[in-house]
């Protein structure tokens, strides 16, 4: 069984945050954000070492720290798993070098990866992207929310889905069968990433009181 809740809410991710990668943990952690990635495309393996050091004791056991594409950076700076795209490291040589008791997500861009993930056993798995994000060097397909939605039916575990979602379109995405979402850029860009993060998790909020309960 998958040991993340199906349903988490907001997966935080740390790229070039205006703010600061400390100031934009330490909101994230303050407002109860279960997943905080480390994410810095390009930057060399001492570089991405050196900033999760420094996050590592500002996250604690709060929240899950997770470290972006490589498996020996989240070893080094005592991470709690990594997130795997689909050019990374094989989920099986990470998870010999990581250990069980590691998290380990993968990213999934169409119906085919979201099965093979699946199968693999991992413990979550990215859905994306939803909308067009420039955050890629070399963006994946678009899947809209009719694909989103078809590849949610298909994953037996945690599914986080992202890719432009901000706080306009977070209540459709969650309107078309979503639970955990990501907001990159509408939090890495903003000046005031408490605020926004208050309006996204507003909006969760609003969203789960309105589903209606099992009897």
């Amino acid at each position: 069984m998958p040991r993340v809740p199906l349903e988490f809410g907001l997966y935080g991710i740390l790229t070039d945050p205006l703010v600061g990668y400390e100031r934009l943990t330490e909101v994230l952690v303050s407002h109860g954000v279960r997943f905080i990635q480390l994410r810095m495309k390009h930057a060399p393996r001492a570089e991405v070492v050196k900033v999760g050091r420094r996050l590592r004791p500002l996250i604690g056991g709060a929240s899950w720290f997770i470290v972006n594409d490589d498996p020996e950076a989240a070893a080094e700076v005592g991470a709690d798993g990594v997130h795997l795209g689909q050019g990374d490291m094989p989920y099986a040589r990470a998870r010999a070098l990581l250990g069980p008791e590691a998290l380990i997500g993968l990213s999934t861009h169409n119906p085919a990866q979201t099965r093979a993930a699946c199968a693999l056993g991992a413990d979550y798995i990215g859905v994306g992207p939803v909308f067009p994000t420039p955050t890629k060097d070399l963006p994946d397909q678009v899947l809209g929310l009719d694909g989103m939605r078809a590849m949610l039916a298909l994953a037996d575990r945690p599914a986080v889905v992202l890719g432009g979602i901000d706080a306009t379109n977070l209540g459709g995405v969650l309107a078309a069968g979503a639970r955990n979402v990501c907001a990159v850029r509408a939090l890495n860009r903003a000046a005031d990433p408490a605020a926004v993060l208050a309006r996204l998790l507003a909006i969760l909020g609003a969203a789960d009181r309105a589903r209606p309960r099992e009897a």
